[in-house]
């Protein structure tokens, strides 16, 4: 097992060429107040995989692959419910 970070997130954008927009959240209580709050981070990643948005996938920390991209999609945990049309008559 290597020491890269790996960390879950939400494919929010899949609309460049093997690349997706991934939403980092990050959940935590505020240490004076106790409220919980949400941190979101928007990251982008590698992908050979074929997401869609939706999807729940694992990314892994990488060398810098372009100028914003230094994660990889390691595995798309949960897929996003697929669309089902059904046929207008």
């Amino acid at each position: 097992m290597s020491n890269r970070r790996r960390l879950k997130g939400v494919v929010t954008s899949n609309k460049m060429d093997k690349t997706v927009k991934v939403e980092l959240t990050r959940r935590f209580r505020h240490p004076l107040y106790k409220k919980v709050i949400d941190r979101h981070r928007t990251v982008m990643a590698h992908d050979e995989l074929g997401c869609e948005m939706g999807d729940e996938v694992l990314i892994l920390e990488s060398r810098p692959l372009s100028k914003t991209k230094r994660w990889v999609v390691e595995e798309i945990t949960r897929r996003s419910r697929p669309v089902t049309e059904t046929p207008s008559e």
